[in-house]
């Protein structure tokens, strides 16, 4: 039985129709007293903090808004248009973009239109429905993206593009506001201006993320410090999370009385009423420097997306309530009462605005598509070869090296050879000593000098503006690093074991890894990122210092991972490793065998072979680039990284013994990407192969060498895999019936035989 109170036309299916004809309703039925405001400066209404001119730019700002969430939901179904998730509602975060300046670095959820229609305001010359018209019709002219998704950004406007819809951004905005005052710590020189905030948008349900708390935690903890953080958390809060509803008075109840989280409540529904209120917010937290929250009051209208029919799961009573309170409604009544406007200029503007967003959709339409793989690919892992051998070569610190080392007897590579713990540690001196931008942090790194020792002695070098322990947060230590990296300086994080580097692993893949992609190479987060990993610790630990899972970093597109399995080859793999972050912008993993760390022997105890000189500054080790054991033997090949090397080469010599085979040993060293051409060359001629991998038999490396081998056309030789079992790691002498062994490969040799 139909509601005799609410019109016919309001029980429409289409929202956005509704939504329309309710602002043209609004202004021609408009009864009230105009009292005209006294010129640009003066207040919109009496009392408020918001000018004429404010006003009249964040109502455009609105309308712009307003006109692309119209237009989208009209082209979609026509194919010319491809993402229709609006900010109508949200429209009064334009008031944050005109409270803060454009050099602030942004990262804004989707519902950010009229934020980025009011920042497009602070630089001449840039037409944001143009801009917004192309990134909806992913053209390949789109500035933002370059038309591989929809996303809000821009280079110019410090908006760094993000694809997260829940949280994953916030993190790594409280790591971009850190960041800004750490430079000033080491005498680094920002992109942006030394009091700029970072500002950080996202919804009330949003929130209530593991990741987000995250956030709140570590801002929290930080001032708790007195360490300056200037983060501008915007939580907009309609109420609803696509269709599960916020209780009402959460997001006050749960941040309002946060220590070390300033609150402040906004009204963006209202613009003579709310523009003060951000005013404050942001003037607190340029200020005081602190970890600030905007509680920003928004609706949602027209539903989550274009295709959200609200209709049929909300009920009809409920919709137009909300869609009566229409930020743009109110936002007329303030025209109009102002005299800022009759009620048929302001029809005649709104209705240009839709003409302006429907011609540069149709414009958008008409403009290049990505049409080529290559052109999708082209900004996901640049690589100049030339220039990252130049700068891994390059030695030209030699007086940095000179009082990082103490004196020209102590330098490393004049010292005896020395195992794989030893020369990571004199390697990251040395890398610290070539990048004075460059910080290294994680948990325990500094005056304990790590859980292994690996960083022993970096704290007293560079003392804790450059070494630092974080809290323990694997999601934050990631976080730090893009904040760091947005800033233009080289951070080294440590993940303290990779199976902890799993809780995090979104802020490479979603995050860190993607930023080149989406921001068409605009923004880069280059870092390198040490993880100790892999098995074989004697038992000690069980799973979690045993992991032996790659394939979470064999997944992420655009990465590079390197693994050492010997001191000499950890040397030049970080030189190249950093050359790739600073030359490319890579995000750059360096994994790190635990097992391997003290490892001085090879065949039997005291034998020393397992031991390696420090190599000369100017030599490092071009990416893909294997190392060959016995190059000439061709009877069997095994190929092997890791802790997979030295077992490989054990078993070699009983092979020999016992076959009288010819084994040459093949370290990949290059898990991602893999070297297919380098692994073809090393098969060619091979009357056997191994592959030896201590992952699991599911998900590891060995099946991307057998693919490269297939597809080589060398499928056709007899060939065994040695590789884990698909379980956990246990404690003790277990752990070793689920990872490889040596006598597990001349098990499979045998079998070739």
């Amino acid at each position: 039985m139909s509601t005799p109170s609410i019109p016919a036309r309001q029980r429409g299916l289409n929202r956005a129709e509704i939504c329309d004809q309710n602002f043209i309703e609004f202004v021609r039925e408009w009864r009230g007293e105009v009292h005209p405001a006294n010129g640009p400066n003066a207040p919109v209404l009496p009392g408020s903090a918001c000018t004429v001119t404010d006003f009249l730019d964040l109502f455009e700002s609105q309308l712009v808004s307003r006109h692309l969430d119209l237009m989208a939901r009209v082209l979609r179904v026509r194919n010319k248009v491809f993402y229709t998730i609006g900010s109508s509602g949200h429209e009064g975060n334009a008031m944050v973009a005109r409270a803060t300046r454009h050099t602030d670095p942004a990262f804004l959820h989707y519902r950010s239109g009229g934020f980025m229609a009011e920042r497009f305001r602070k630089l001449p010359g840039m037409d944001p429905v143009m801009d917004s018209a192309l990134s909806f019709a992913a053209s390949a002219e789109d500035p933002a993206s370059g038309g591989r998704h929809k996303v809000w950004g821009s280079k110019p406007l410090w908006v760094l593009p993000q694809t997260s819809t829940i949280a994953s951004h916030l993190p790594k905005a409280l790591g971009t506001a850190i960041a800004i005052e750490q430079a000033k710590r080491i005498g680094h020189t920002l992109p942006v201006p030394a009091d700029s905030i970072a500002i950080c948008s996202f919804g009330d349900a949003s929130s209530n993320h593991a990741t987000a708390q995250t956030a709140f935690n570590a801002a929290g903890w930080t001032a708790y410090q007195k360490l300056p953080a200037p983060v501008l958390f915007v939580c907009e809060d309609n109420g609803i999370g696509i269709s599960v509803k916020t209780p009402s008075g959460w997001i006050a109840r749960n941040f309002a009385q946060r220590q070390d989280l300033d609150y402040f409540y906004a009204d963006g529904l209202d613009l003579a009423e709310g523009y003060a209120q951000v005013q404050r917010a942001v003037a607190h937290c340029r200020s005081s420097r602190r970890p600030t929250f905007l509680h920003l009051r928004t609706t949602r209208i027209m539903g989550h997306a274009g295709t959200d029919f609200e209709i049929e799961w909300r009920p009809i009573e409920e919709l137009v309530a909300v869609e009566a309170g229409d930020p743009l409604l109110r936002s007329a009544a303030i025209a109009l009462e102002a005299g800022l406007f009759t009620q048929e200029s302001l029809l005649a503007a709104y209705e240009a605005m839709r003409v302006r967003c429907f011609a540069a959709a149709e414009e958008a339409d008409r403009r290049a598509k990505i049409e080529t793989l290559a052109e999708v690919v082209a900004p996901l892992a640049p690589y100049t070869p030339a220039a990252v051998k130049a700068e891994a070569e390059r030695c030209d610190f030699e007086d940095a090296r000179l009082r990082v080392y103490g004196s020209e007897e102590a330098l490393p590579e004049k010292q005896a050879p020395r195992h794989l713990a030893i020369q990571i540690n004199q390697a990251l001196h040395e890398l610290m000593g070539k990048y004075p931008q460059t910080l290294l942090f994680g948990e325990d790194v500094a005056q304990k000098g790590g859980v292994y020792t690996v960083t022993k002695g970096l704290f007293k070098t560079f003392r804790g503006n450059r070494v630092f322990n974080t809290l323990l947060d694997e999601t934050m230590i990631l976080a730090l690093a893009q904040g760091y990296a947005n800033m233009g300086m080289l951070p080294m994080p440590e993940i303290q074991y990779l199976a902890y580097f799993h809780n995090a692993c979104d802020q490479i893949r979603g995050e860190a890894a993607s930023l080149q992609f989406f921001s068409n190479n605009q923004y880069r987060n280059p870092m390198l990122v040490r993880i100790a990993g892999l098995g074989y610790q004697r038992g000690f630990g069980g799973h979690f210092h045993n992991d032996n899972s790659i394939t979470a970093l064999r997944d992420i597109p655009g990465i590079v991972v390197g693994c050492p399995s010997r001191g000499d080859d950890a040397v030049t793999m970080l030189r190249t490793l950093a050359a790739l972050a600073q030359v490319d912008g890579r995000v750059a993993l360096f994994l790190e065998p635990i097992a391997l760390y003290m490892g001085k022997d090879l065949h039997q105890a005291g034998d020393g072979q397992w031991l390696f000189t420090y190599p000369a500054p100017g030599e490092a080790m071009a990416l893909g680039e294997g190392r060959v054991y016995q190059a000439e033997a061709e009877d069997l090949v095994i190929f092997s990284y890791g802790n997979g090397v030295p077992m490989a080469l054990r078993a070699a010599r009983r092979i020999e013994a016992e076959l009288g085979w010819q084994v040459r040993v093949v370290d990949l060293r290059w898990l991602v990407p893999l070297n297919d051409a380098f692994i073809a060359e090393q098969a060619a001629g091979a009357k056997r192969i191994l592959v030896l991998d201590e992952g699991r038999r599911s998900a590891g490396v060995g099946e991307g060498v057998i693919t490269a081998l297939v597809e080589a056309g060398l499928g056709h030789l007899p060939l065994r895999r040695v590789v884990g079992a698909d379980t956990y790691t246990p404690l003790a002498g277990a752990a070793f019936l689920v990872l490889p062994g040596d006598e597990d490969v001349v098990v499979a040799a045998r079998e070739l035989a």
